[in-house]
């Protein structure tokens, strides 16, 4: 392979339903080819087609279509778009004053749930670590509808809480702990940048990652209730600490 060769280039995602497949038009991502219901070519899909012109539009029954892909398709249209070269995580925090960073969330739905919070609720950027799902896998795209489109997120390291010090971004680790200050602490409002760090599902923040933030966070619980799933929680904690 030429070494000058971009990998991401040649990756593909799928995105799907017409409304998601729209937004991504409208953020620049470049189709490949569509696949749809027949009823669709007139119906739903017609717009998305009109945009499409230029690329193979592949169409059949539900009944095909779910025979092909596997799963009974949402809203009946696919498009399979060009993956773009990723982001860095400097280009995402460089001007950013809230950001997320998520730690080993495996679950499609979670990450596309964190996604339209974080887009609907202020947050600048998303990184993320190692270990978390592709926001660009079908599923997170569809339930985010579409945010990872809008909200620039980056891939970072282990080394990940060291480079955000580095950026004078305050740390909260969302976490059940007896030492957890509330949510609406003061000092987290009035940070000028901070990034609010959300752990896998099950499990939460490894001990480590917890100790090396700033802050550890928690939401005021009721009912003996102990927390809340990682997607709710996050919507919690980025209206509350939005600026």
């Amino acid at each position: 392979m030429d070494g000058k060769t971009n990998l991401y280039e040649k990756g593909i995602f799928i995105a799907e339903s017409p409304k998601v497949i729209s937004v991504a038009l409208d953020a620049g991502y470049k189709p490949i080819s569509l696949l749809m219901e027949r009823r669709h070519i007139d119906g739903d899909g017609k717009s998305i087609i009109k945009r499409c012109d230029d690329v193979p539009i592949f169409t059949a029954d539900r009944e095909v279509l779910e025979q092909l892909t596997g799963y009974r398709l949402t809203r009946g249209v696919l498009c399979a778009m060009h993956r773009p070269e990723p982001l860095t995580a400097d280009s995402v925090c460089k001007n950013a004053r809230r950001i997320a960073v998520l730690d080993g969330i495996v679950d499609s739905t979670n990450i596309g749930a964190i996604f339209r919070s974080a887009a609907a609720l202020g947050m600048d950027g998303i990184l993320l670590t190692s270990t978390c799902c592709d926001p660009l896998c079908r599923r997170a795209v569809r339930v985010s509808m579409g945010t990872v489109f809008q909200v620039p997120w980056a891939r970072v390291t282990d080394d990940w809480q060291n480079m955000v010090k580095e950026m004078e971004f305050k740390t909260a680790a969302m976490a059940l702990s007896d030492d957890a200050i509330s949510i609406d602490d003061p000092q987290l409002k009035s940070a000028e940048r901070l990034a609010i760090v959300l752990g896998t599902e099950g499990d939460g923040l490894s001990t480590k990652t917890i100790a090396g933030c700033d802050y550890t966070v928690c939401i005021p619980m009721y009912h003996n209730v102990d927390s809340l799933n990682v997607a709710a929680a996050s919507a919690v904690a980025f209206w509350e600490l939005r600026v």
